[in-house]
């Protein structure tokens, strides 16, 4: 009587397993339990369940486990792979099918997805992740005025004649306090120059023979230019 009532609770009787373990029909609404230090699966074949039946199972061991289908198809939108302290339930819609339904594991913390911002590649919404610093090289033959998405990318010059490197104002492009762009100057004689393209509403200082407009020094010299406040820029680098 106690069998069938855990049965229909959901429970039913409880079986330990200390290496991988094939199901047979008698786990039906019984707990199956892996309690193993290394790596386990447990096997999912047909013909051996009917429609509505279901199997429990945990992973009280430090190995992980592995729900695996043999002959039977096995499908989830969780995770078939049970770390230590991990369940869930397997339920069959036929007698060679089934649907585990993994049981939700709480994270020890508030954060549910990391997202790239500008300047950064990576991230995700679970596991372990990852944000990389993300700079592009952005080859430019001529004059150039940097605008929205720019933010962290490093911009090449390769011309001829002389050429210049803009920043607009803050009505025109209002980038965030504390971002950088970087220059270099790769190659060719036109020498680059940093400059605003507004140098009444923009601010930029250096240390520069032209404060407001320096020069990258020579050819592979390179710069960084770094918002301080509104319309306020500051070059630093290897500059003339």
């Amino acid at each position: 009587m106690l069998d069938l009532q855990q049965t229909a609770l959901g429970g039913g009787a409880f079986t330990a397993k200390t290496v991988s373990y094939v199901l047979v029909a008698a786990d039906a609404g019984t707990t199956v339990a892996m309690n193993a230090a290394g790596s386990t699966t447990i096997t999912v074949n047909t013909s051996l369940f009917a429609a509505g039946d279901r199997v429990f199972i945990q992973n009280i061991g430090a190995g992980v486990c592995t729900i695996t289908a043999g002959t039977a198809t096995v499908a989830t939108s969780g995770s078939l792979v049970l770390a230590q302290n991990q369940g869930g339930e397997l339920n069959f819609t036929s007698a060679s099918a089934a649907i585990f339904f993994q049981y939700a594991t709480p994270a020890s913390g508030d954060i549910e997805g990391v997202t790239a911002g500008t300047g950064l590649s990576g991230g995700g919404t679970s596991g372990t992740v990852t944000l990389n610093i993300n700079t592009p090289v952005v080859a430019k033959t001529d004059n150039y005025t940097v605008g929205t998405g720019d933010e962290g990318k490093l911009f090449s010059m390769n011309a001829a004649t002389a050429k210049t490197f803009s920043i607009p104002t803050d009505a025109t492009f209002n980038f965030a306090v504390g971002t950088t762009i970087n220059f270099v100057w790769i190659t060719g004689v036109g020498q680059p120059s940093i400059a605003a393209v507004t140098p009444g509403t923009t601010t930029i200082i250096s240390t520069g023979a032209s404060s407001v407009a320096p020069l990258l020094r020579v050819a592979n010299s390179a710069a960084t230019c770094l918002k301080l406040a509104a319309n306020s820029w500051l070059v630093v680098g290897d500059i003339a």
